[in-house]
């Protein structure tokens, strides 16, 4: 039984659809993780609104904080390994109130650093952490 005209549309429309779903898995799934959390930083940055949080630890590439959206608290962490740059070596410069960005239809989805966006609020170093300038010149 040959198929008629009336079939021949939806058929083909059905066949384009499902191969623009298996070009978007491919494309997907060749994506590198590291190109991917990069895309989502950068919506954030885009889209995201701005909260308030707190850096609770920084050890090695992953910084930790909590924060609260609606009443609802979240802790997560953040991998900084390819921001290396725009985050200060001394952990303790940086551990405490920070301001961060969350996409507002998915409150879990959150940053504190981006390419182009930092909410760190780097503090300066105590006094006891700076050089004694007389013992320098004594030296």
């Amino acid at each position: 039984m040959p198929l008629s005209s009336g079939w021949l549309v939806p058929l083909t429309l059905g066949a384009l659809a499902l191969l623009g779903v298996l070009a978007w898995v491919v494309y997907r799934a060749r994506t590198a993780p590291s190109e991917r959390e990069r895309r989502r930083r950068l919506k954030i940055n885009l889209l995201g609104r701005i909260g308030d949080g707190m850096l609770t630890d920084a050890q090695g590439d992953l910084i930790y904080y909590l924060y609260s959206v609606s009443g609802v608290p979240y802790s997560t962490a953040q991998d900084i390994g390819t921001l290396r740059a725009m985050v200060p070596s001394d952990s303790s410069l940086i551990i405490g109130q920070v301001s961060m960005k969350y996409l507002p239809r998915d409150p879990g989805n959150s940053m504190i650093v981006c390419e182009t966006w930092s909410g760190l609020r780097i503090r300066p170093k105590t006094a006891d952490d700076r050089v004694d300038s007389d013992a320098f010149w004594q030296a």
